[in-house]
């Protein structure tokens, strides 16, 4: 059972470090101050993030991961040869759209049998990523 948790757990830790690089290209690539700003505060909640379900994983007595896994570092490649969007609207629709799908993937990872604790934790992370396409949505032109 727990190593049936610290795998999805481990899973969804993966997803937050995906996060926190997409930001990384994200702020890089704005010039402007108030969305940078919101970015950052965005990618240092995904930091956060990873801090806590690190610690539950290794609360459960494992070991957790601390990248993006060899499915993340495909995906982060596939983006690189693409190319991270330049202009504010097109970095804003990427962002939302990486918050979105990467919800919908942790989700996924985390529907087995997670104690009490670990799914409080999930859900709580799952509801900040929600406020984070809020406070995204707001920089629309």
């Amino acid at each position: 059972m727990k190593d049936e948790q610290i795998k999805e757990l481990n899973a969804f830790l993966e997803g937050e470090f995906m996060g926190i690089h997409a930001y990384e290209h994200y702020i890089q690539n704005t010039e402007e101050n108030t969305l940078k700003k919101d970015l950052q505060a965005i990618q240092q909640n995904h930091k956060m993030h990873a801090i806590f379900v690190a610690e539950r994983i290794q609360d459960l007595g494992g070991t957790a991961v601390d990248d993006v896994g060899l499915i993340g570092a495909f995906q982060e490649r596939l983006q690189q040869v693409k190319g991270y969007p330049k202009d504010s609207n097109s970095i804003v629709e990427g962002a939302i759209h990486g918050e979105e799908f990467g919800s919908e993937m942790m989700a996924e990872f985390v529907k087995g049998d997670l104690d009490q604790e670990s799914r409080n934790i999930v859900q709580s992370i799952l509801k900040e990523h929600k406020q984070h396409i809020d406070m995204l949505k707001k920089h629309f032109k």
